[in-house]
């Protein structure tokens, strides 16, 4: 995740890299692009490609001409041209590989759309930045009391400053067009500053918040994922997946996006399979399709009269049986197929000493309480053969 949702002190300085969200190293690996060309000399009579990309808060980048000729490196803090007045980033990218990042966004380097670089920002620069960038928090809480007030439909989700501390983004999502004219006046005669309104999706503002996935990591669409393509119940459907609402919606309620990345795979191997709408014509009736295992190749059928009762067949069975039925041919039973398929795996499960293992269930063997009392008497034993005994003692008289 950025620096802005890392763990903070009672001061509210991050825990991490202290930083601020001015981070130098990449803005914690979010959305960063690895310059494997910045030990590698540009050939002769080449000039340095003048465009730079440069990252704002929350992963948000853009590309600015360096018309200065400066000399800027990954991680320098710089002010750019907006409008109206300047904004501060950092540099994520330079060199050759901006070309392909432009490309990958459909960025012409010839337009006359791109904005430059001023300068390298200055002390002054910085500590404005860092002043604004630590009144969003109180500007954001305050904004959504006076939305609360107004009564619109609306989730105020970031707020987002220039770098100079004029202007401040207000990011928001809303299922159905919303009248903001009032809340822009007063927001801009509460805070003093020029407002813009930004709706964005609920996988943008996942994105731009960030998190923690069910996987355990962090969110894809803020850390590498960019193209954001549509996902649908029918690539769970070919996974195998129980069609619940609840594990397979992400943090921003949408279908995960991670249900798109195997589904190729599936889709591979699911033509091999039979088609799950045939049935398997056998003399004992006609047996109906009830679940498969893609991953082991199996497929499960029973007899229509006797559904609870399910046979184990493999792929190859079940086009078998198939191809004999296409030519108006009836098997006996299933349950010769299936006995068949039980004695291989029976006869593949048996496990060999390869590398002079013992036993592969050696650590599955329970643990036999010790007979206190056998122990007792075999220390007597031990004491009798040793003449540890005394003598029979003399009876009085």
């Amino acid at each position: 995740m950025s620096c802005t949702s890392c763990s903070s002190s009672i001061n509210g300085l991050p825990l991490g890299c202290n930083n601020n969200g001015a981070c130098g190293s990449g803005s914690c690996d979010k959305l960063t692009v690895f310059d494997w060309l910045a030990n590698m000399a540009l050939p002769g009579n080449q000039k340095p490609f003048d465009v730079v990309e440069v990252r704002f808060k929350n992963g948000r980048k853009h590309f600015y001409r360096n018309a200065k000729n400066l000399q800027i490196c990954i991680g320098d803090v710089v002010a750019v041209e907006t409008s109206p007045g300047h904004d501060i980033g950092v540099v994520s990218l330079t060199g050759e590989l901006v070309k392909v990042q432009m490309r990958k966004k459909k960025v012409s380097p010839e337009t006359e759309e791109l904005q430059s670089i001023y300068r390298k920002a200055s002390k002054k620069d910085v500590e404005i930045w860092i002043n604004a960038r630590g009144r969003e928090t109180e500007v954001q809480k305050k904004s959504r009391l006076i939305i609360t007030r107004l009564g619109l439909k609306m989730k105020l989700s970031d707020v987002e400053f220039q770098g100079d501390g004029n202007k401040a983004t207000f990011y928001y999502t809303a299922e159905d067009r919303v009248d903001f004219r009032q809340l822009i006046r007063e927001l801009a005669g509460t805070f003093s500053l020029r407002i813009e309104m930004k709706q964005v999706g609920l996988r943008q503002e996942a994105a731009r918040l960030g998190g923690i996935g069910s996987c355990g990591r962090e969110l894809c669409c803020s850390t590498w994922l960019t193209d954001f393509r549509s996902v649908s119940t029918s690539a769970a459907r070919y996974q195998q997946l129980s069609l619940n609402p609840q594990k397979l919606a992400g943090q921003c309620g949408k279908l995960k996006c991670c249900l798109n990345y195997e589904l190729d795979s599936y889709i591979d191997a699911l033509k091999s399979f039979p088609k799950t709408n045939i049935w398997l014509q056998t003399e004992k009736g006609p047996a109906i399709f009830q679940k498969m295992d893609i991953f082991k190749g199996w497929v499960w059928y029973a007899y229509k009269e006797n559904p609870m009762a399910w046979h184990k067949l493999t792929v190859e069975q079940a086009a078998q049986i198939l191809e004999l039925n296409s030519e108006n041919t009836k098997v006996h039973g299933l349950e010769e197929y299936a006995m068949e398929l039980e004695l291989e795996v029976v006869e593949t499960s048996n496990f060999t000493d390869g590398v002079g293992q013992d036993s592969l269930t050696r650590f599955d063997r329970p643990k036999y309480k010790k007979n206190r009392n056998k122990g007792n008497r075999n220390r007597n034993r031990n004491r009798n053969a040793h003449g540890n005994r005394k003598g029979p003692q003399k009876k009085k008289k």
